[in-house]
């Protein structure tokens, strides 16, 4: 297994210590943010999640810049990315900072790329994220942690830049679902 490989496996052995932190009622207290707390469990979760994204971008670079992509990989690293997200919203909805149906949503749309994927993998094809997947990704990953920080830095503004991305995401997540599906139905009609 190269490197890559081990860094998005390493992404998703972080989500079960990420989801610990953000359901286990620790009472390391609060950080003051003008009128609002941060509890400091919300702090460390959100750390560990922009961390654990941020090997999504490590594992990629190194995989083009040293010519490591492999199939495996195409399929682990979305995976990675799917679950990590995916955890993180069902804790958003659990401590009350999402909206379970946008959170559904999002969620659904994973489920299905995913099934498509997994019906390509068993005609002998690896379907590559898109461009498109990407920046939901990343649209994903922004507003999830916004919403971990309580939107700190942001909080000055006044303004629910965490749900404001999430709506956002959510925009964008079914668009390219939605595209993911159209550049790649061949895969459905012609699966035996």
């Amino acid at each position: 297994m190269n490197l890559p490989n081990k860094i998005t496996i390493s992404r998703i052995l972080l989500i079960p210590i990420f989801i610990i932190l953000m359901s286990v009622p620790f009472e390391w207290g609060s950080i003051q943010m003008g009128d609002r707390e941060l509890p400091v469990a919300h702090l460390a979760g959100a750390i560990l999640f922009i961390l654990a994204s941020t090997t999504d971008w490590i594992d990629g670079y190194i995989a083009r810049k040293y010519n490591l992509v492999t199939n495996l990989g195409k399929f682990l690293d979305p995976l990675a990315d799917k679950l990590l997200v995916s955890a993180a919203l069902i804790v958003l909805v659990e401590i009350g900072l999402a909206p379970a149906w946008i959170v559904i949503v999002i969620i659904s749309r994973e489920f299905a790329v995913t099934g498509l994927r997994l019906v390509a993998a068993g005609e002998g094809s690896v379907l590559a994220a898109s461009q498109m997947g990407k920046l939901k990704t990343w649209i994903q990953i922004i507003s999830i942690s916004l919403l971990l920080l309580h939107n700190w830095p942001f909080a000055y503004l006044n303004l629910p830049l965490g749900i404001i991305t999430l709506y956002l995401a959510l925009i964008i997540t079914f668009y390219s679902g939605y595209e993911y599906f159209q550049k790649n139905w061949h895969v459905m009609r012609d699966s035996k």
